[in-house]
């Protein structure tokens, strides 16, 4: 699996504007790919959010950002998104990865199955 990784900063008053703007986004992003994203925002810094998010694969991933970034909405969705952004740390850090491995505890704990 290909991972996107963005870290961000949010000023305090637009946190749901931010929220919403990220759910349209979604939404087109989903005409073209299959992902999941988590949104975290820091404890110690509440301005401070991590982006985290799952493709299948990097290629299919970069050919349909090709076809997402021709829609106008997700233009306007973008500027939209640096209009939230606080405005001293107003950089977008972008990092790629891959999973090599995952591990999950989905039991009750303690108790075998």
């Amino acid at each position: 699996m290909f991972v996107k990784v963005y870290e961000y900063y949010i000023q305090d008053d637009k946190q749901e504007e931010f929220l919403d703007i990220q759910e349209k986004a979604s939404r087109i992003y989903g005409r073209y790919l299959l992902f999941h994203t988590q949104y975290l925002q820091s404890n110690d810094d509440p301005t401070k959010w991590v982006e985290i998010t799952r493709y299948n694969d990097e290629k299919e991933y970069v050919q349909s950002l090709e076809l997402i970034n021709q829609h106008s909405e997700i233009q306007a969705l973008f500027k939209s998104f640096q209009s939230v952004l606080l405005t001293p740390k107003r950089e977008i850090r972008e990092e790629n990865y891959t999973i090599r491995k995952e591990i999950s505890n989905t039991k009750e704990k303690g108790r075998m199955t």
